[in-house]
């Protein structure tokens, strides 16, 4: 139920311009934490793991996306083939101003049906051409439609008769003028006057004006109010039974009087003259009746006066309560009262009706585990609907007097979607469903305090709505609460405009992190008085080499230059920026990790990066000295393997002094030249060897094996693996770490979305891509010295053919295989997945055909991104598919 409420109080904030929004800064030097950004839908749901509501449920929404034209409407078109001449034409489906339409004549043959477009089109109502001496016939280049016609009507003219007869026409004010080609929604427009029935008598009525249409939802002001009284504004969505269209009253025969609250605002001389400038304004910019074609008129009820049932309470929260049937005012409208058993307690009534939300049969919390609260006054400790009948000599509701109770739409608990705050009509918060009883729903507001946070709705309110609803009516949404962090005071970082070519000058793209002149600056920490804390501008020279990692064509669309500000805020704005114009923002993530230097004065920053639909965070430490952030742009370059000129403190006006535009890649990145070095974690093959006193072999680039699996010759018949720890071995190790990037390693965020270390994420990679290649390096031990220890543990339960020659291969952790992999069927491939340790994952490989081809073409990235699984059960099975691929190699390769 709506109640009129104040509006909320406008906090004083100063706004910076930014790119495409204003961030608020608070200016209180008391509270000068940093603002988050705006609220992603998306963003949240992927960090939470939140599900929406389906858009389906809300019906109301679905009904105000339709089109003001429906099918069977019939128009007049012109005909391409002949000038000034038209043609009728059936409407048999809308998509958005999309009309698909069929000439008549052609009955149910739908093989000319066409497409046009309201806003281009020449369409006019029926009728248009009689009025305007216009020719009505069948096109001339089309034969069947002439010759179809003529077989059963003798002229044009019999037939028009007989098919418009009884047809609806397509309005007249939707095909031309200001209205042309809108929805229904959008007919509604300021200004547009309509009558409201009163809350408390239904035969009560009054013209409202639209101030503000929000998606349909809109904001009304009763007739003779001004702006100053703007408190006792309405908000109902356009399809509330309340609402009906100017001259509604007079002709149903109901009174027209300013409701009973706001009376005494006026004199009644007053309200008549409002009442009138209504019906003037009303009648110069009538509303279309279209707007009322989707109105469900109220049905008829069974209630009877002394009836009882329970009512969701509009006065209290999260109440449901016994109520009683005390007045009939017709066959449409009841009232109901709320039960109080006290002494002197004063009535509190409500009108409804039998489509009304909130009212339920007798019984029906105690069978859907609803606490019911007991009338004030009542004796008893246990409320009891018997005995409580008995005893006020009344009789319970029938159930068929009430609409389906149990229908819950397809809501569930803790799906997520936008509700209307109650106390508030004008906020729409962010909303959880937290339970579902019948067809009610329990509510928490998001950003709301409590206890006013909790709320019960129907799910056929017209005040919920789907996840993004706001967003796409450009209305605000009250997000979240999020805890203010009070160990380090910030400002707040300004997302810095994009440039318009790539090499303007630096000066006419400046990006600050300081208030503008005149506005009082914001409070720091306390070091940042001296200016030791604070930075001069940072420059990104775009003609500098950008390496493998960063995309050139990103970086040329950064500004020129980030700052001045407090040195972390804009280091990290400014990593921000390269993390986002990288090819794989994970992997530039996790090089960050590893940019660290023990005299630097550093503080921790969490930095995020999205990918393929994937958030990833990590811990990275920013200086916070200005003297150190040459020394600090200059490593992170090196890391990411570009010119140590492509950002800093010195901005490169012509030519840069690396001359890195002219030198080879190999210059600045181990990509190219030299071969990229990647820590192997304790207890590896690689310190295993260097224990055993094996010398380290040199490093030879190889060209970059394809992530496809190919059959290639083998140079010998004997078995010729490259040992863990040599160059081929270094090289697959890296095309993995290169290949999967920041996906499916420890650096993607975890099931609790905590942040990762720099540790987990440098060791995971080799640890997987060890675990991968162990029944190769075993293989290839032999053939690498005596020295290097043999991989002796297999985790396959699949029993090769006994043999001398297959215990040798068992004892070594191979695989034998009975008939050659690439011939196997499906079934063949789920027998072997079910004889290793992966059997729960068989009836995937059944459900997705998969068969020997397809079994060895699959990788670790396939195998997460298709079968959905977690690297855990991911990196398992890939375990097994290389084991089937060096058996495949070893037996039938050749």
């Amino acid at each position: 139920m709506q109640r009129p409420g104040k509006e909320q109080p406008t906090a004083v904030m100063s706004h910076y311009p930014t790119n495409g929004r204003e961030e608020e800064v608070n200016t209180d030097a008391d509270s000068m934490e940093a603002e988050e950004a705006e609220f992603n839908w998306e963003e949240f749901m992927e960090e939470t793991g939140a599900n929406a509501a389906p858009h389906t449920t809300f019906k109301h929404v679905e009904v105000s996306l339709r089109s003001s034209f429906q099918p069977g409407m019939k128009l007049e078109v012109a005909n391409k083939s002949g000038p000034d001449s038209y043609w009728v034409a059936t409407i048999i489906t809308t998509c958005g101003q999309l009309l698909l339409l069929r000439y008549s004549g052609y009955g149910e043959d739908r093989k000319a049906d066409f497409w046009c477009d309201v806003m281009t089109a020449e369409l006019h109502p029926v009728g248009w051409c009689t009025r305007n001496g216009k020719t009505l016939m069948p096109p001339e280049d089309n034969i069947y439609l002439r010759k179809a016609i003529k077989e059963k009507h003798s002229d044009w003219t019999e037939f028009l008769v007989q098919d418009l007869t009884g047809a609806r026409t397509a309005p007249a004010n939707l095909l031309e003028g200001p209205l042309r080609g809108k929805n229904t929604v959008d007919l509604i427009v300021g200004g547009s006057v309509l009558e409201l029935r009163d809350l408390s008598d239904p035969f009560l009525y009054w013209p409202v004006r639209v101030v503000q249409n929000v998606g349909g939802r809109l904001r009304l002001r009763y007739a003779g109010l001004s702006d100053d009284q703007r408190a006792q504004d309405t908000w109902l969505f356009y399809l509330d039974v309340r609402l009906r269209p100017l001259g509604w009253a007079v002709e149903n025969q109901l009174a027209l009087e300013p409701p009973p609250g706001c009376r005494s605002l006026k004199s009644p001389p007053d309200w008549q003259e409002a009442l009138e400038e209504a019906r003037v304004h009303g009648e110069k910019s009538p509303l279309p009746l279209e707007v009322f074609k989707d109105h469900v008129d109220v049905s008829e009820h069974s209630f009877q006066a002394g009836m009882k049932l329970e009512m969701v309470s509009p006065w209290e929260e999260l109440q449901i309560c016994p109520v009683s049937v005390t007045k009939v005012h017709s066959k449409f409208f009841f009232q109901v009262t709320l039960d109080d058993l006290s002494v002197g307690a004063a009535p509190r009534s409500v009108v409804c009706h039998a489509g009304s939300p909130g009212i339920l049969p007798v019984q029906w919390s105690l069978k859907n585990g609803v606490g019911l609260e007991r009338p004030r006054g009542y004796g008893g400790h246990d409320f009891d609907w018997a005995d409580y009948l008995k005893q006020s000599g009344s009789e319970a509701a029938p159930d068929a007097c009430f609409p389906d109770t149990w229908q819950n739409r397809g809501f569930a608990k803790d799906m997520w979607l936008e509700a209307v705050n109650p106390h508030r009509p004008a906020e729409v918060c962010v909303a959880q469903i937290t339970q579902v009883r019948g067809r009610l729903l329990w509510l928490r507001l998001q950003g709301v305090a409590k206890p006013q946070s909790e709320c019960i709705v129907d799910v056929e309110s017209t005040d919920i709505f789907p996840v993004g609803w706001c967003e796409a009516n450009a209305y605000p949404l009250t997000p979240p609460l999020k805890p203010v962090c009070q160990k380090q005071k910030q400002i707040a970082v300004v997302q810095p405009e994009k440039q318009l070519a790539p090499f303007q000058p630096a000066e006419t793209t400046p990006v600050t992190l300081c208030p503008p002149a005149g506005v009082a600056p914001v409070a720091v920490d306390t070091g940042s008085a001296n200016g030791r804390y604070c930075c001069s501008k940072i420059y990104v020279n775009h003609r500098c080499f950008s390496g493998p990692y960063l995309n050139k064509g990103r970086i040329a669309e950064l500004p020129q230059a980030v700052g001045p500000g407090k040195c972390t805020l804009v280091l990290k704005e400014l990593l921000g920026m390269l993390i986002n114009a990288a090819y794989k923002p994970g992997r530039v993530l996790k090089e960050l990790q590893e940019v660290e230097d023990q005299s630097w004065d550093s503080q921790e920053e969490t930095l995020k990066a999205k990918y393929k639909g994937k958030t990833y965070r990590s811990t990275i430490r920013i200086v916070r000295l200005a003297e150190q952030i040459p020394d600090f742009c200059r490593k992170v370059c090196g890391k990411l393997q570009c010119c140590p000129n492509l950002f800093g403190p010195a901005l490169v006006t012509d030519k840069c002094p690396e001359n890195c535009s002219v030198q080879t890649k190999t210059k600045y990145t181990y990509y190219y030249g030299k071969k990229r070095k990647l820590s192997k974690p304790a207890g590896g093959e690689e310190e295993e060897a260097a224990a055993e006193g094996e010398p380290a072999k040199p490093a030879r680039r190889r060209k970059k094996r394809k992530a496809i699996f190919v059959l290639k010759k083998r140079r010998s018949s004997t078995v010729d693996y490259a040992p863990a720890g040599s160059p081929q071995d270094s090289e697959e190790d890296e095309d993995m770490a290169l290949q999967s990037g920041s996906e499916g390693t420890s650096s993607e965020p975890r099931e609790d979305h905590t942040d990762t270390s720099s540790v987990e994420a440098t060791s995971s990679r080799p640890r997987r891509a060890a675990a991968l290649r162990r029944s190769f390096g075993a293989a290839g031990g032999r053939d690498a010295g005596e020295g290097r220890r043999r991989s002796t543990r297999s985790l396959s339960k699949y029993q090769p053919p006994k043999g001398p020659d297959a215990q040798m291969e068992e004892e070594e952790g191979q695989l034998v295989l009975d008939s050659n992999p690439l011939e196997w069927s499906v079934d063949e491939v789920v027998h072997f997945i079910n004889s290793t340790d992966c059997a729960s994952l068989a009836n995937i490989f059944q459900e997705q055909d998969m068969d020997g081809q397809a079994l060895l073409l699959l990788t670790l990235p396939t195998v997460q991104e298709c079968m959905d699984l977690k690297l855990g059960p991911a990196i398992k099975l890939c375990h097994q598919i290389e084991r089937v691929k060096v058996a495949f190699y070893r037996q039938y390769a050749n």
